[in-house]
């Protein structure tokens, strides 16, 4: 079992063995502070995983919250087992059958709350003084594929630059100890997609195909079909906006 460590804070991040392309190394599960601990994405409902959270707990002095950044099984799968074995405990998420639902701007524990659509609708960041808990809007390493609320997602990632953070725990992939080249990286990196879908648009580009092979030639075939949705997300933008041509094949 991995453990992450967060330096100059009291917290842990213990990663599941569910490695894929899209999980990347694994889903990062995170425990924050003690008497009580806060956990933050449970992850799959694998039992050593489910242990290793559970002893980490305990050793921590019991649990005061499970938190969600959004509901994606890889996230959310092992919350049922974990409220089960610290029975009452509140889970706090952004939709869903919880005890809390929590909205942007607002208090829970210790984190202030920071809507952060995109990679899912229901997307949440969590904030601790100069850390924050970013789930799949800003992973470790790599970049995350984007179902929609483009606009937002940009917006949320230029909130965080604006938080001078000193650490990122991410929901998948390493900790990030450099969080203004992070989120510049991450910023850069979909202004760069939407300038080569612009020019593929301008050439006369329509197909879902050729979009992807003009803006997204570097994706390997097995994460094509996320880049396909990205596209969309892309596309939707440009639409909201008022700058895309007629005749683009959409839903792809």
């Amino acid at each position: 079992m991995t453990r992450l460590e967060l330096p100059g804070h009291d917290a842990v991040g213990i990663r599941a063995n569910n490695p894929g392309p899209l999980t990347l190394s694994g889903t990062n599960t995170w425990i924050y502070g003690r008497e009580p601990a806060w956990l933050i994405d449970p992850g799959p409902a694998l039992p050593e995983h489910v242990d290793a959270i559970s002893e980490e707990i305990d050793e921590r002095g019991g649990l005061g919250a499970v938190l969600l950044t959004h509901d994606h099984p890889d996230h959310a799968e092992a919350v049922a087992e974990i409220v089960a074995r610290f029975s009452p405990v509140p889970l706090a998420a952004a939709r869903g059958p919880v005890t809390t639902l929590l909205e942007d701007g607002e208090r829970y524990g210790p984190f202030e709350v920071v809507a952060s659509p995109g990679h899912a609708s229901d997307h949440l960041a969590f904030i601790a003084g100069d850390l924050a808990f970013t789930g799949d809007a800003v992973l470790g390493e790599g970049s995350v594929f984007v179902m929609g609320q483009l606009g937002e997602y940009l917006g949320a990632l230029r909130l965080l630059q604006a938080r001078r953070l000193a650490v990122i725990a991410p929901g998948h992939g390493p900790v990030v100890l450099d969080p203004p080249a992070k989120l510049a990286e991450y910023i850069d990196h979909r202004l760069a997609r939407e300038t080569a879908l612009v020019s593929a648009l301008a050439d006369g580009k329509r197909t879902t195909h050729d979009l992807l092979d003009a803006a997204w030639a570097d994706a390997p075939d097995v994460l094509r079909p996320a880049a396909a949705i990205t596209l969309e997300a892309h596309l939707e933008k440009l639409s909201l906006e008022g700058r895309l041509p007629d005749g683009v094949e959409r839903g792809g």
